[in-house]
Parts: structure tokens; C-alpha cells; sequence
């Protein structure tokens, strides 16, 4: 069992085991504090997205590290975004998305999804069916991080989704430890919408 898991990694530099450990162990830190509400997701999702950036561009997984990039760039946003306070109280709290953000959610989306195959056919990556799969995910997490930085509920829908389409995607493309990251990804955002629409519920009725 643990070589069928693992046995990818004997042909890997320890240095980049080491870099995907550390990468995946932040990954994790920054989706429980999205749980928690916490705005400790952003400064721990830039050091594994910063991490995985460099592993991707050297595995030549371009869609992938595309989202990493884009990652980076909301978290700055996000953390920015989660911490204006106004009358001392947040300006941006936890909501449900509204119908103008819903057709900016379509576009995102469709954009994405165009973007990441150009960039697969300019670089002539189509060769695999992880690639198609790969399109898919890239415009539902671009779409659930846009979300999240706006501090919309929906957005653990999107992660729920790419999370587990991204298990054996990543699996198959030789990643355990990146796959088991989805795994518990996929939990994590469960319970995190469960804990978000608690928090809507309550200050709603407040």
C-alpha cells in the first residue's frame, strides 16, 4: 500500500518532498481558519500558494499553478477586504451572493476555462486528459476564491467541488501528498459551510 501510494517520489528531489509537505500542511492551516471564520487564512494560504507555484512551474502543470498565482494575488485582496471594519463593525461580513455577483460568477468561470486552454494549447499540453479535468477545476476554484475573498457563503460549494474532483486528479498525476490535501479539503469544506450558515443564520436574526 505505501508503495503504490508513494512510489511516484522515488524518482523526486528531497528538497521539493519537503517543499509539497510544507505547501500542503499550510494549504490545510489556511482552509481550517476559512472555517473558523478566521483571517489567518490569508497570510497561510500565500505560503502554500507561493510553495505550490514553484512546484507546479517545475512539474509543468500550468493550469494548476495558474491558480496558485491567482491565489496569491485574492489573498492580498481578501485579507484587505475581511479586515475594513467601519462604526466599529466589520464591512463585510458573512453573506449569501447576490444576482449581480451570480452572472460576475458565470463570467469568471467562462474566462478561466478559455484562459487555461490557451495556455495548454500554446504550450501543446493537451496530450493528457488531466488537462481537460485540470480547465474544469481552474474556473471553479478561480470562481470559489473570487467568492471567498468577497466573504460569500456559496464559495465552499465551488471548493466542495474542485476538492473532489481534484483527489484522484492529483492522484493520478502522481501527487499523494497533494491528493490526500484534497481529501481532508474536502472535509474541512464541509464543515466550513456548516459553520459559515450558522454564522449567517445568527446575524441574520440579530
Amino acid at each position: 500500500m505505501i508503495d503504490f501510494l508513494f512510489s511516484q517520489y522515488k524518482t523526486y528531489s528531497s528538497f521539493h518532498i519537503f517543499l509539497e509537505i510544507v505547501a500542503v500542511l499550510f494549504g490545510l492551516a489556511s482552509v481550517w481558519y476559512a472555517k473558523k471564520d478566521n483571517i489567518l487564512v490569508f497570510p497561510t494560504g500565500i505560503i502554500s500558494t507561493t510553495i505550490f507555484i514553484y512546484l507546479l512551474w517545475k512539474w509543468s502543470l500550468l493550469g494548476d499553478m495558474s491558480i496558485n498565482v491567482y491565489y496569491s494575488i485574492m489573498s492580498i485582496y481578501g485579507w484587505y477586504h475581511w479586515t475594513r471594519i467601519k462604526n466599529n463593525q466589520t464591512v463585510f461580513p458573512i453573506a449569501k451572493i447576490s444576482e449581480n455577483e451570480k452572472k460576475w460568477a458565470i463570467i469568471i468561470f467562462i474566462v478561466t476555462s478559455i484562459g487555461v486552454i490557451l495556455i495548454y494549447q500554446f504550450f501543446d499540453k493537451f496530450t493528457q486528459w488531466t488537462a481537460y479535468v485540470d480547465t474544469l477545476t481552474t474556473g471553479l476554484f478561480f470562481v470559489g476564491m473570487w467568492l471567498m475573498a468577497k466573504r460569500k457563503i456559496e464559495h465552499w460549494i465551488f471548493w466542495i467541488i474542485g476538492d473532489i474532483i481534484s483527489i484522484p486528479l492529483y492522484f493520478c498525476k502522481g501527487y499523494t501528498f497533494t491528493s490526500l490535501q484534497y481529501l481532508i479539503f474536502t472535509i474541512i469544506a464541509f464543515y466550513g459551510y456548516i459553520e459559515w450558515k450558522k454564522i449567517l443564520n445568527s446575524n441574520t436574526q440579530a
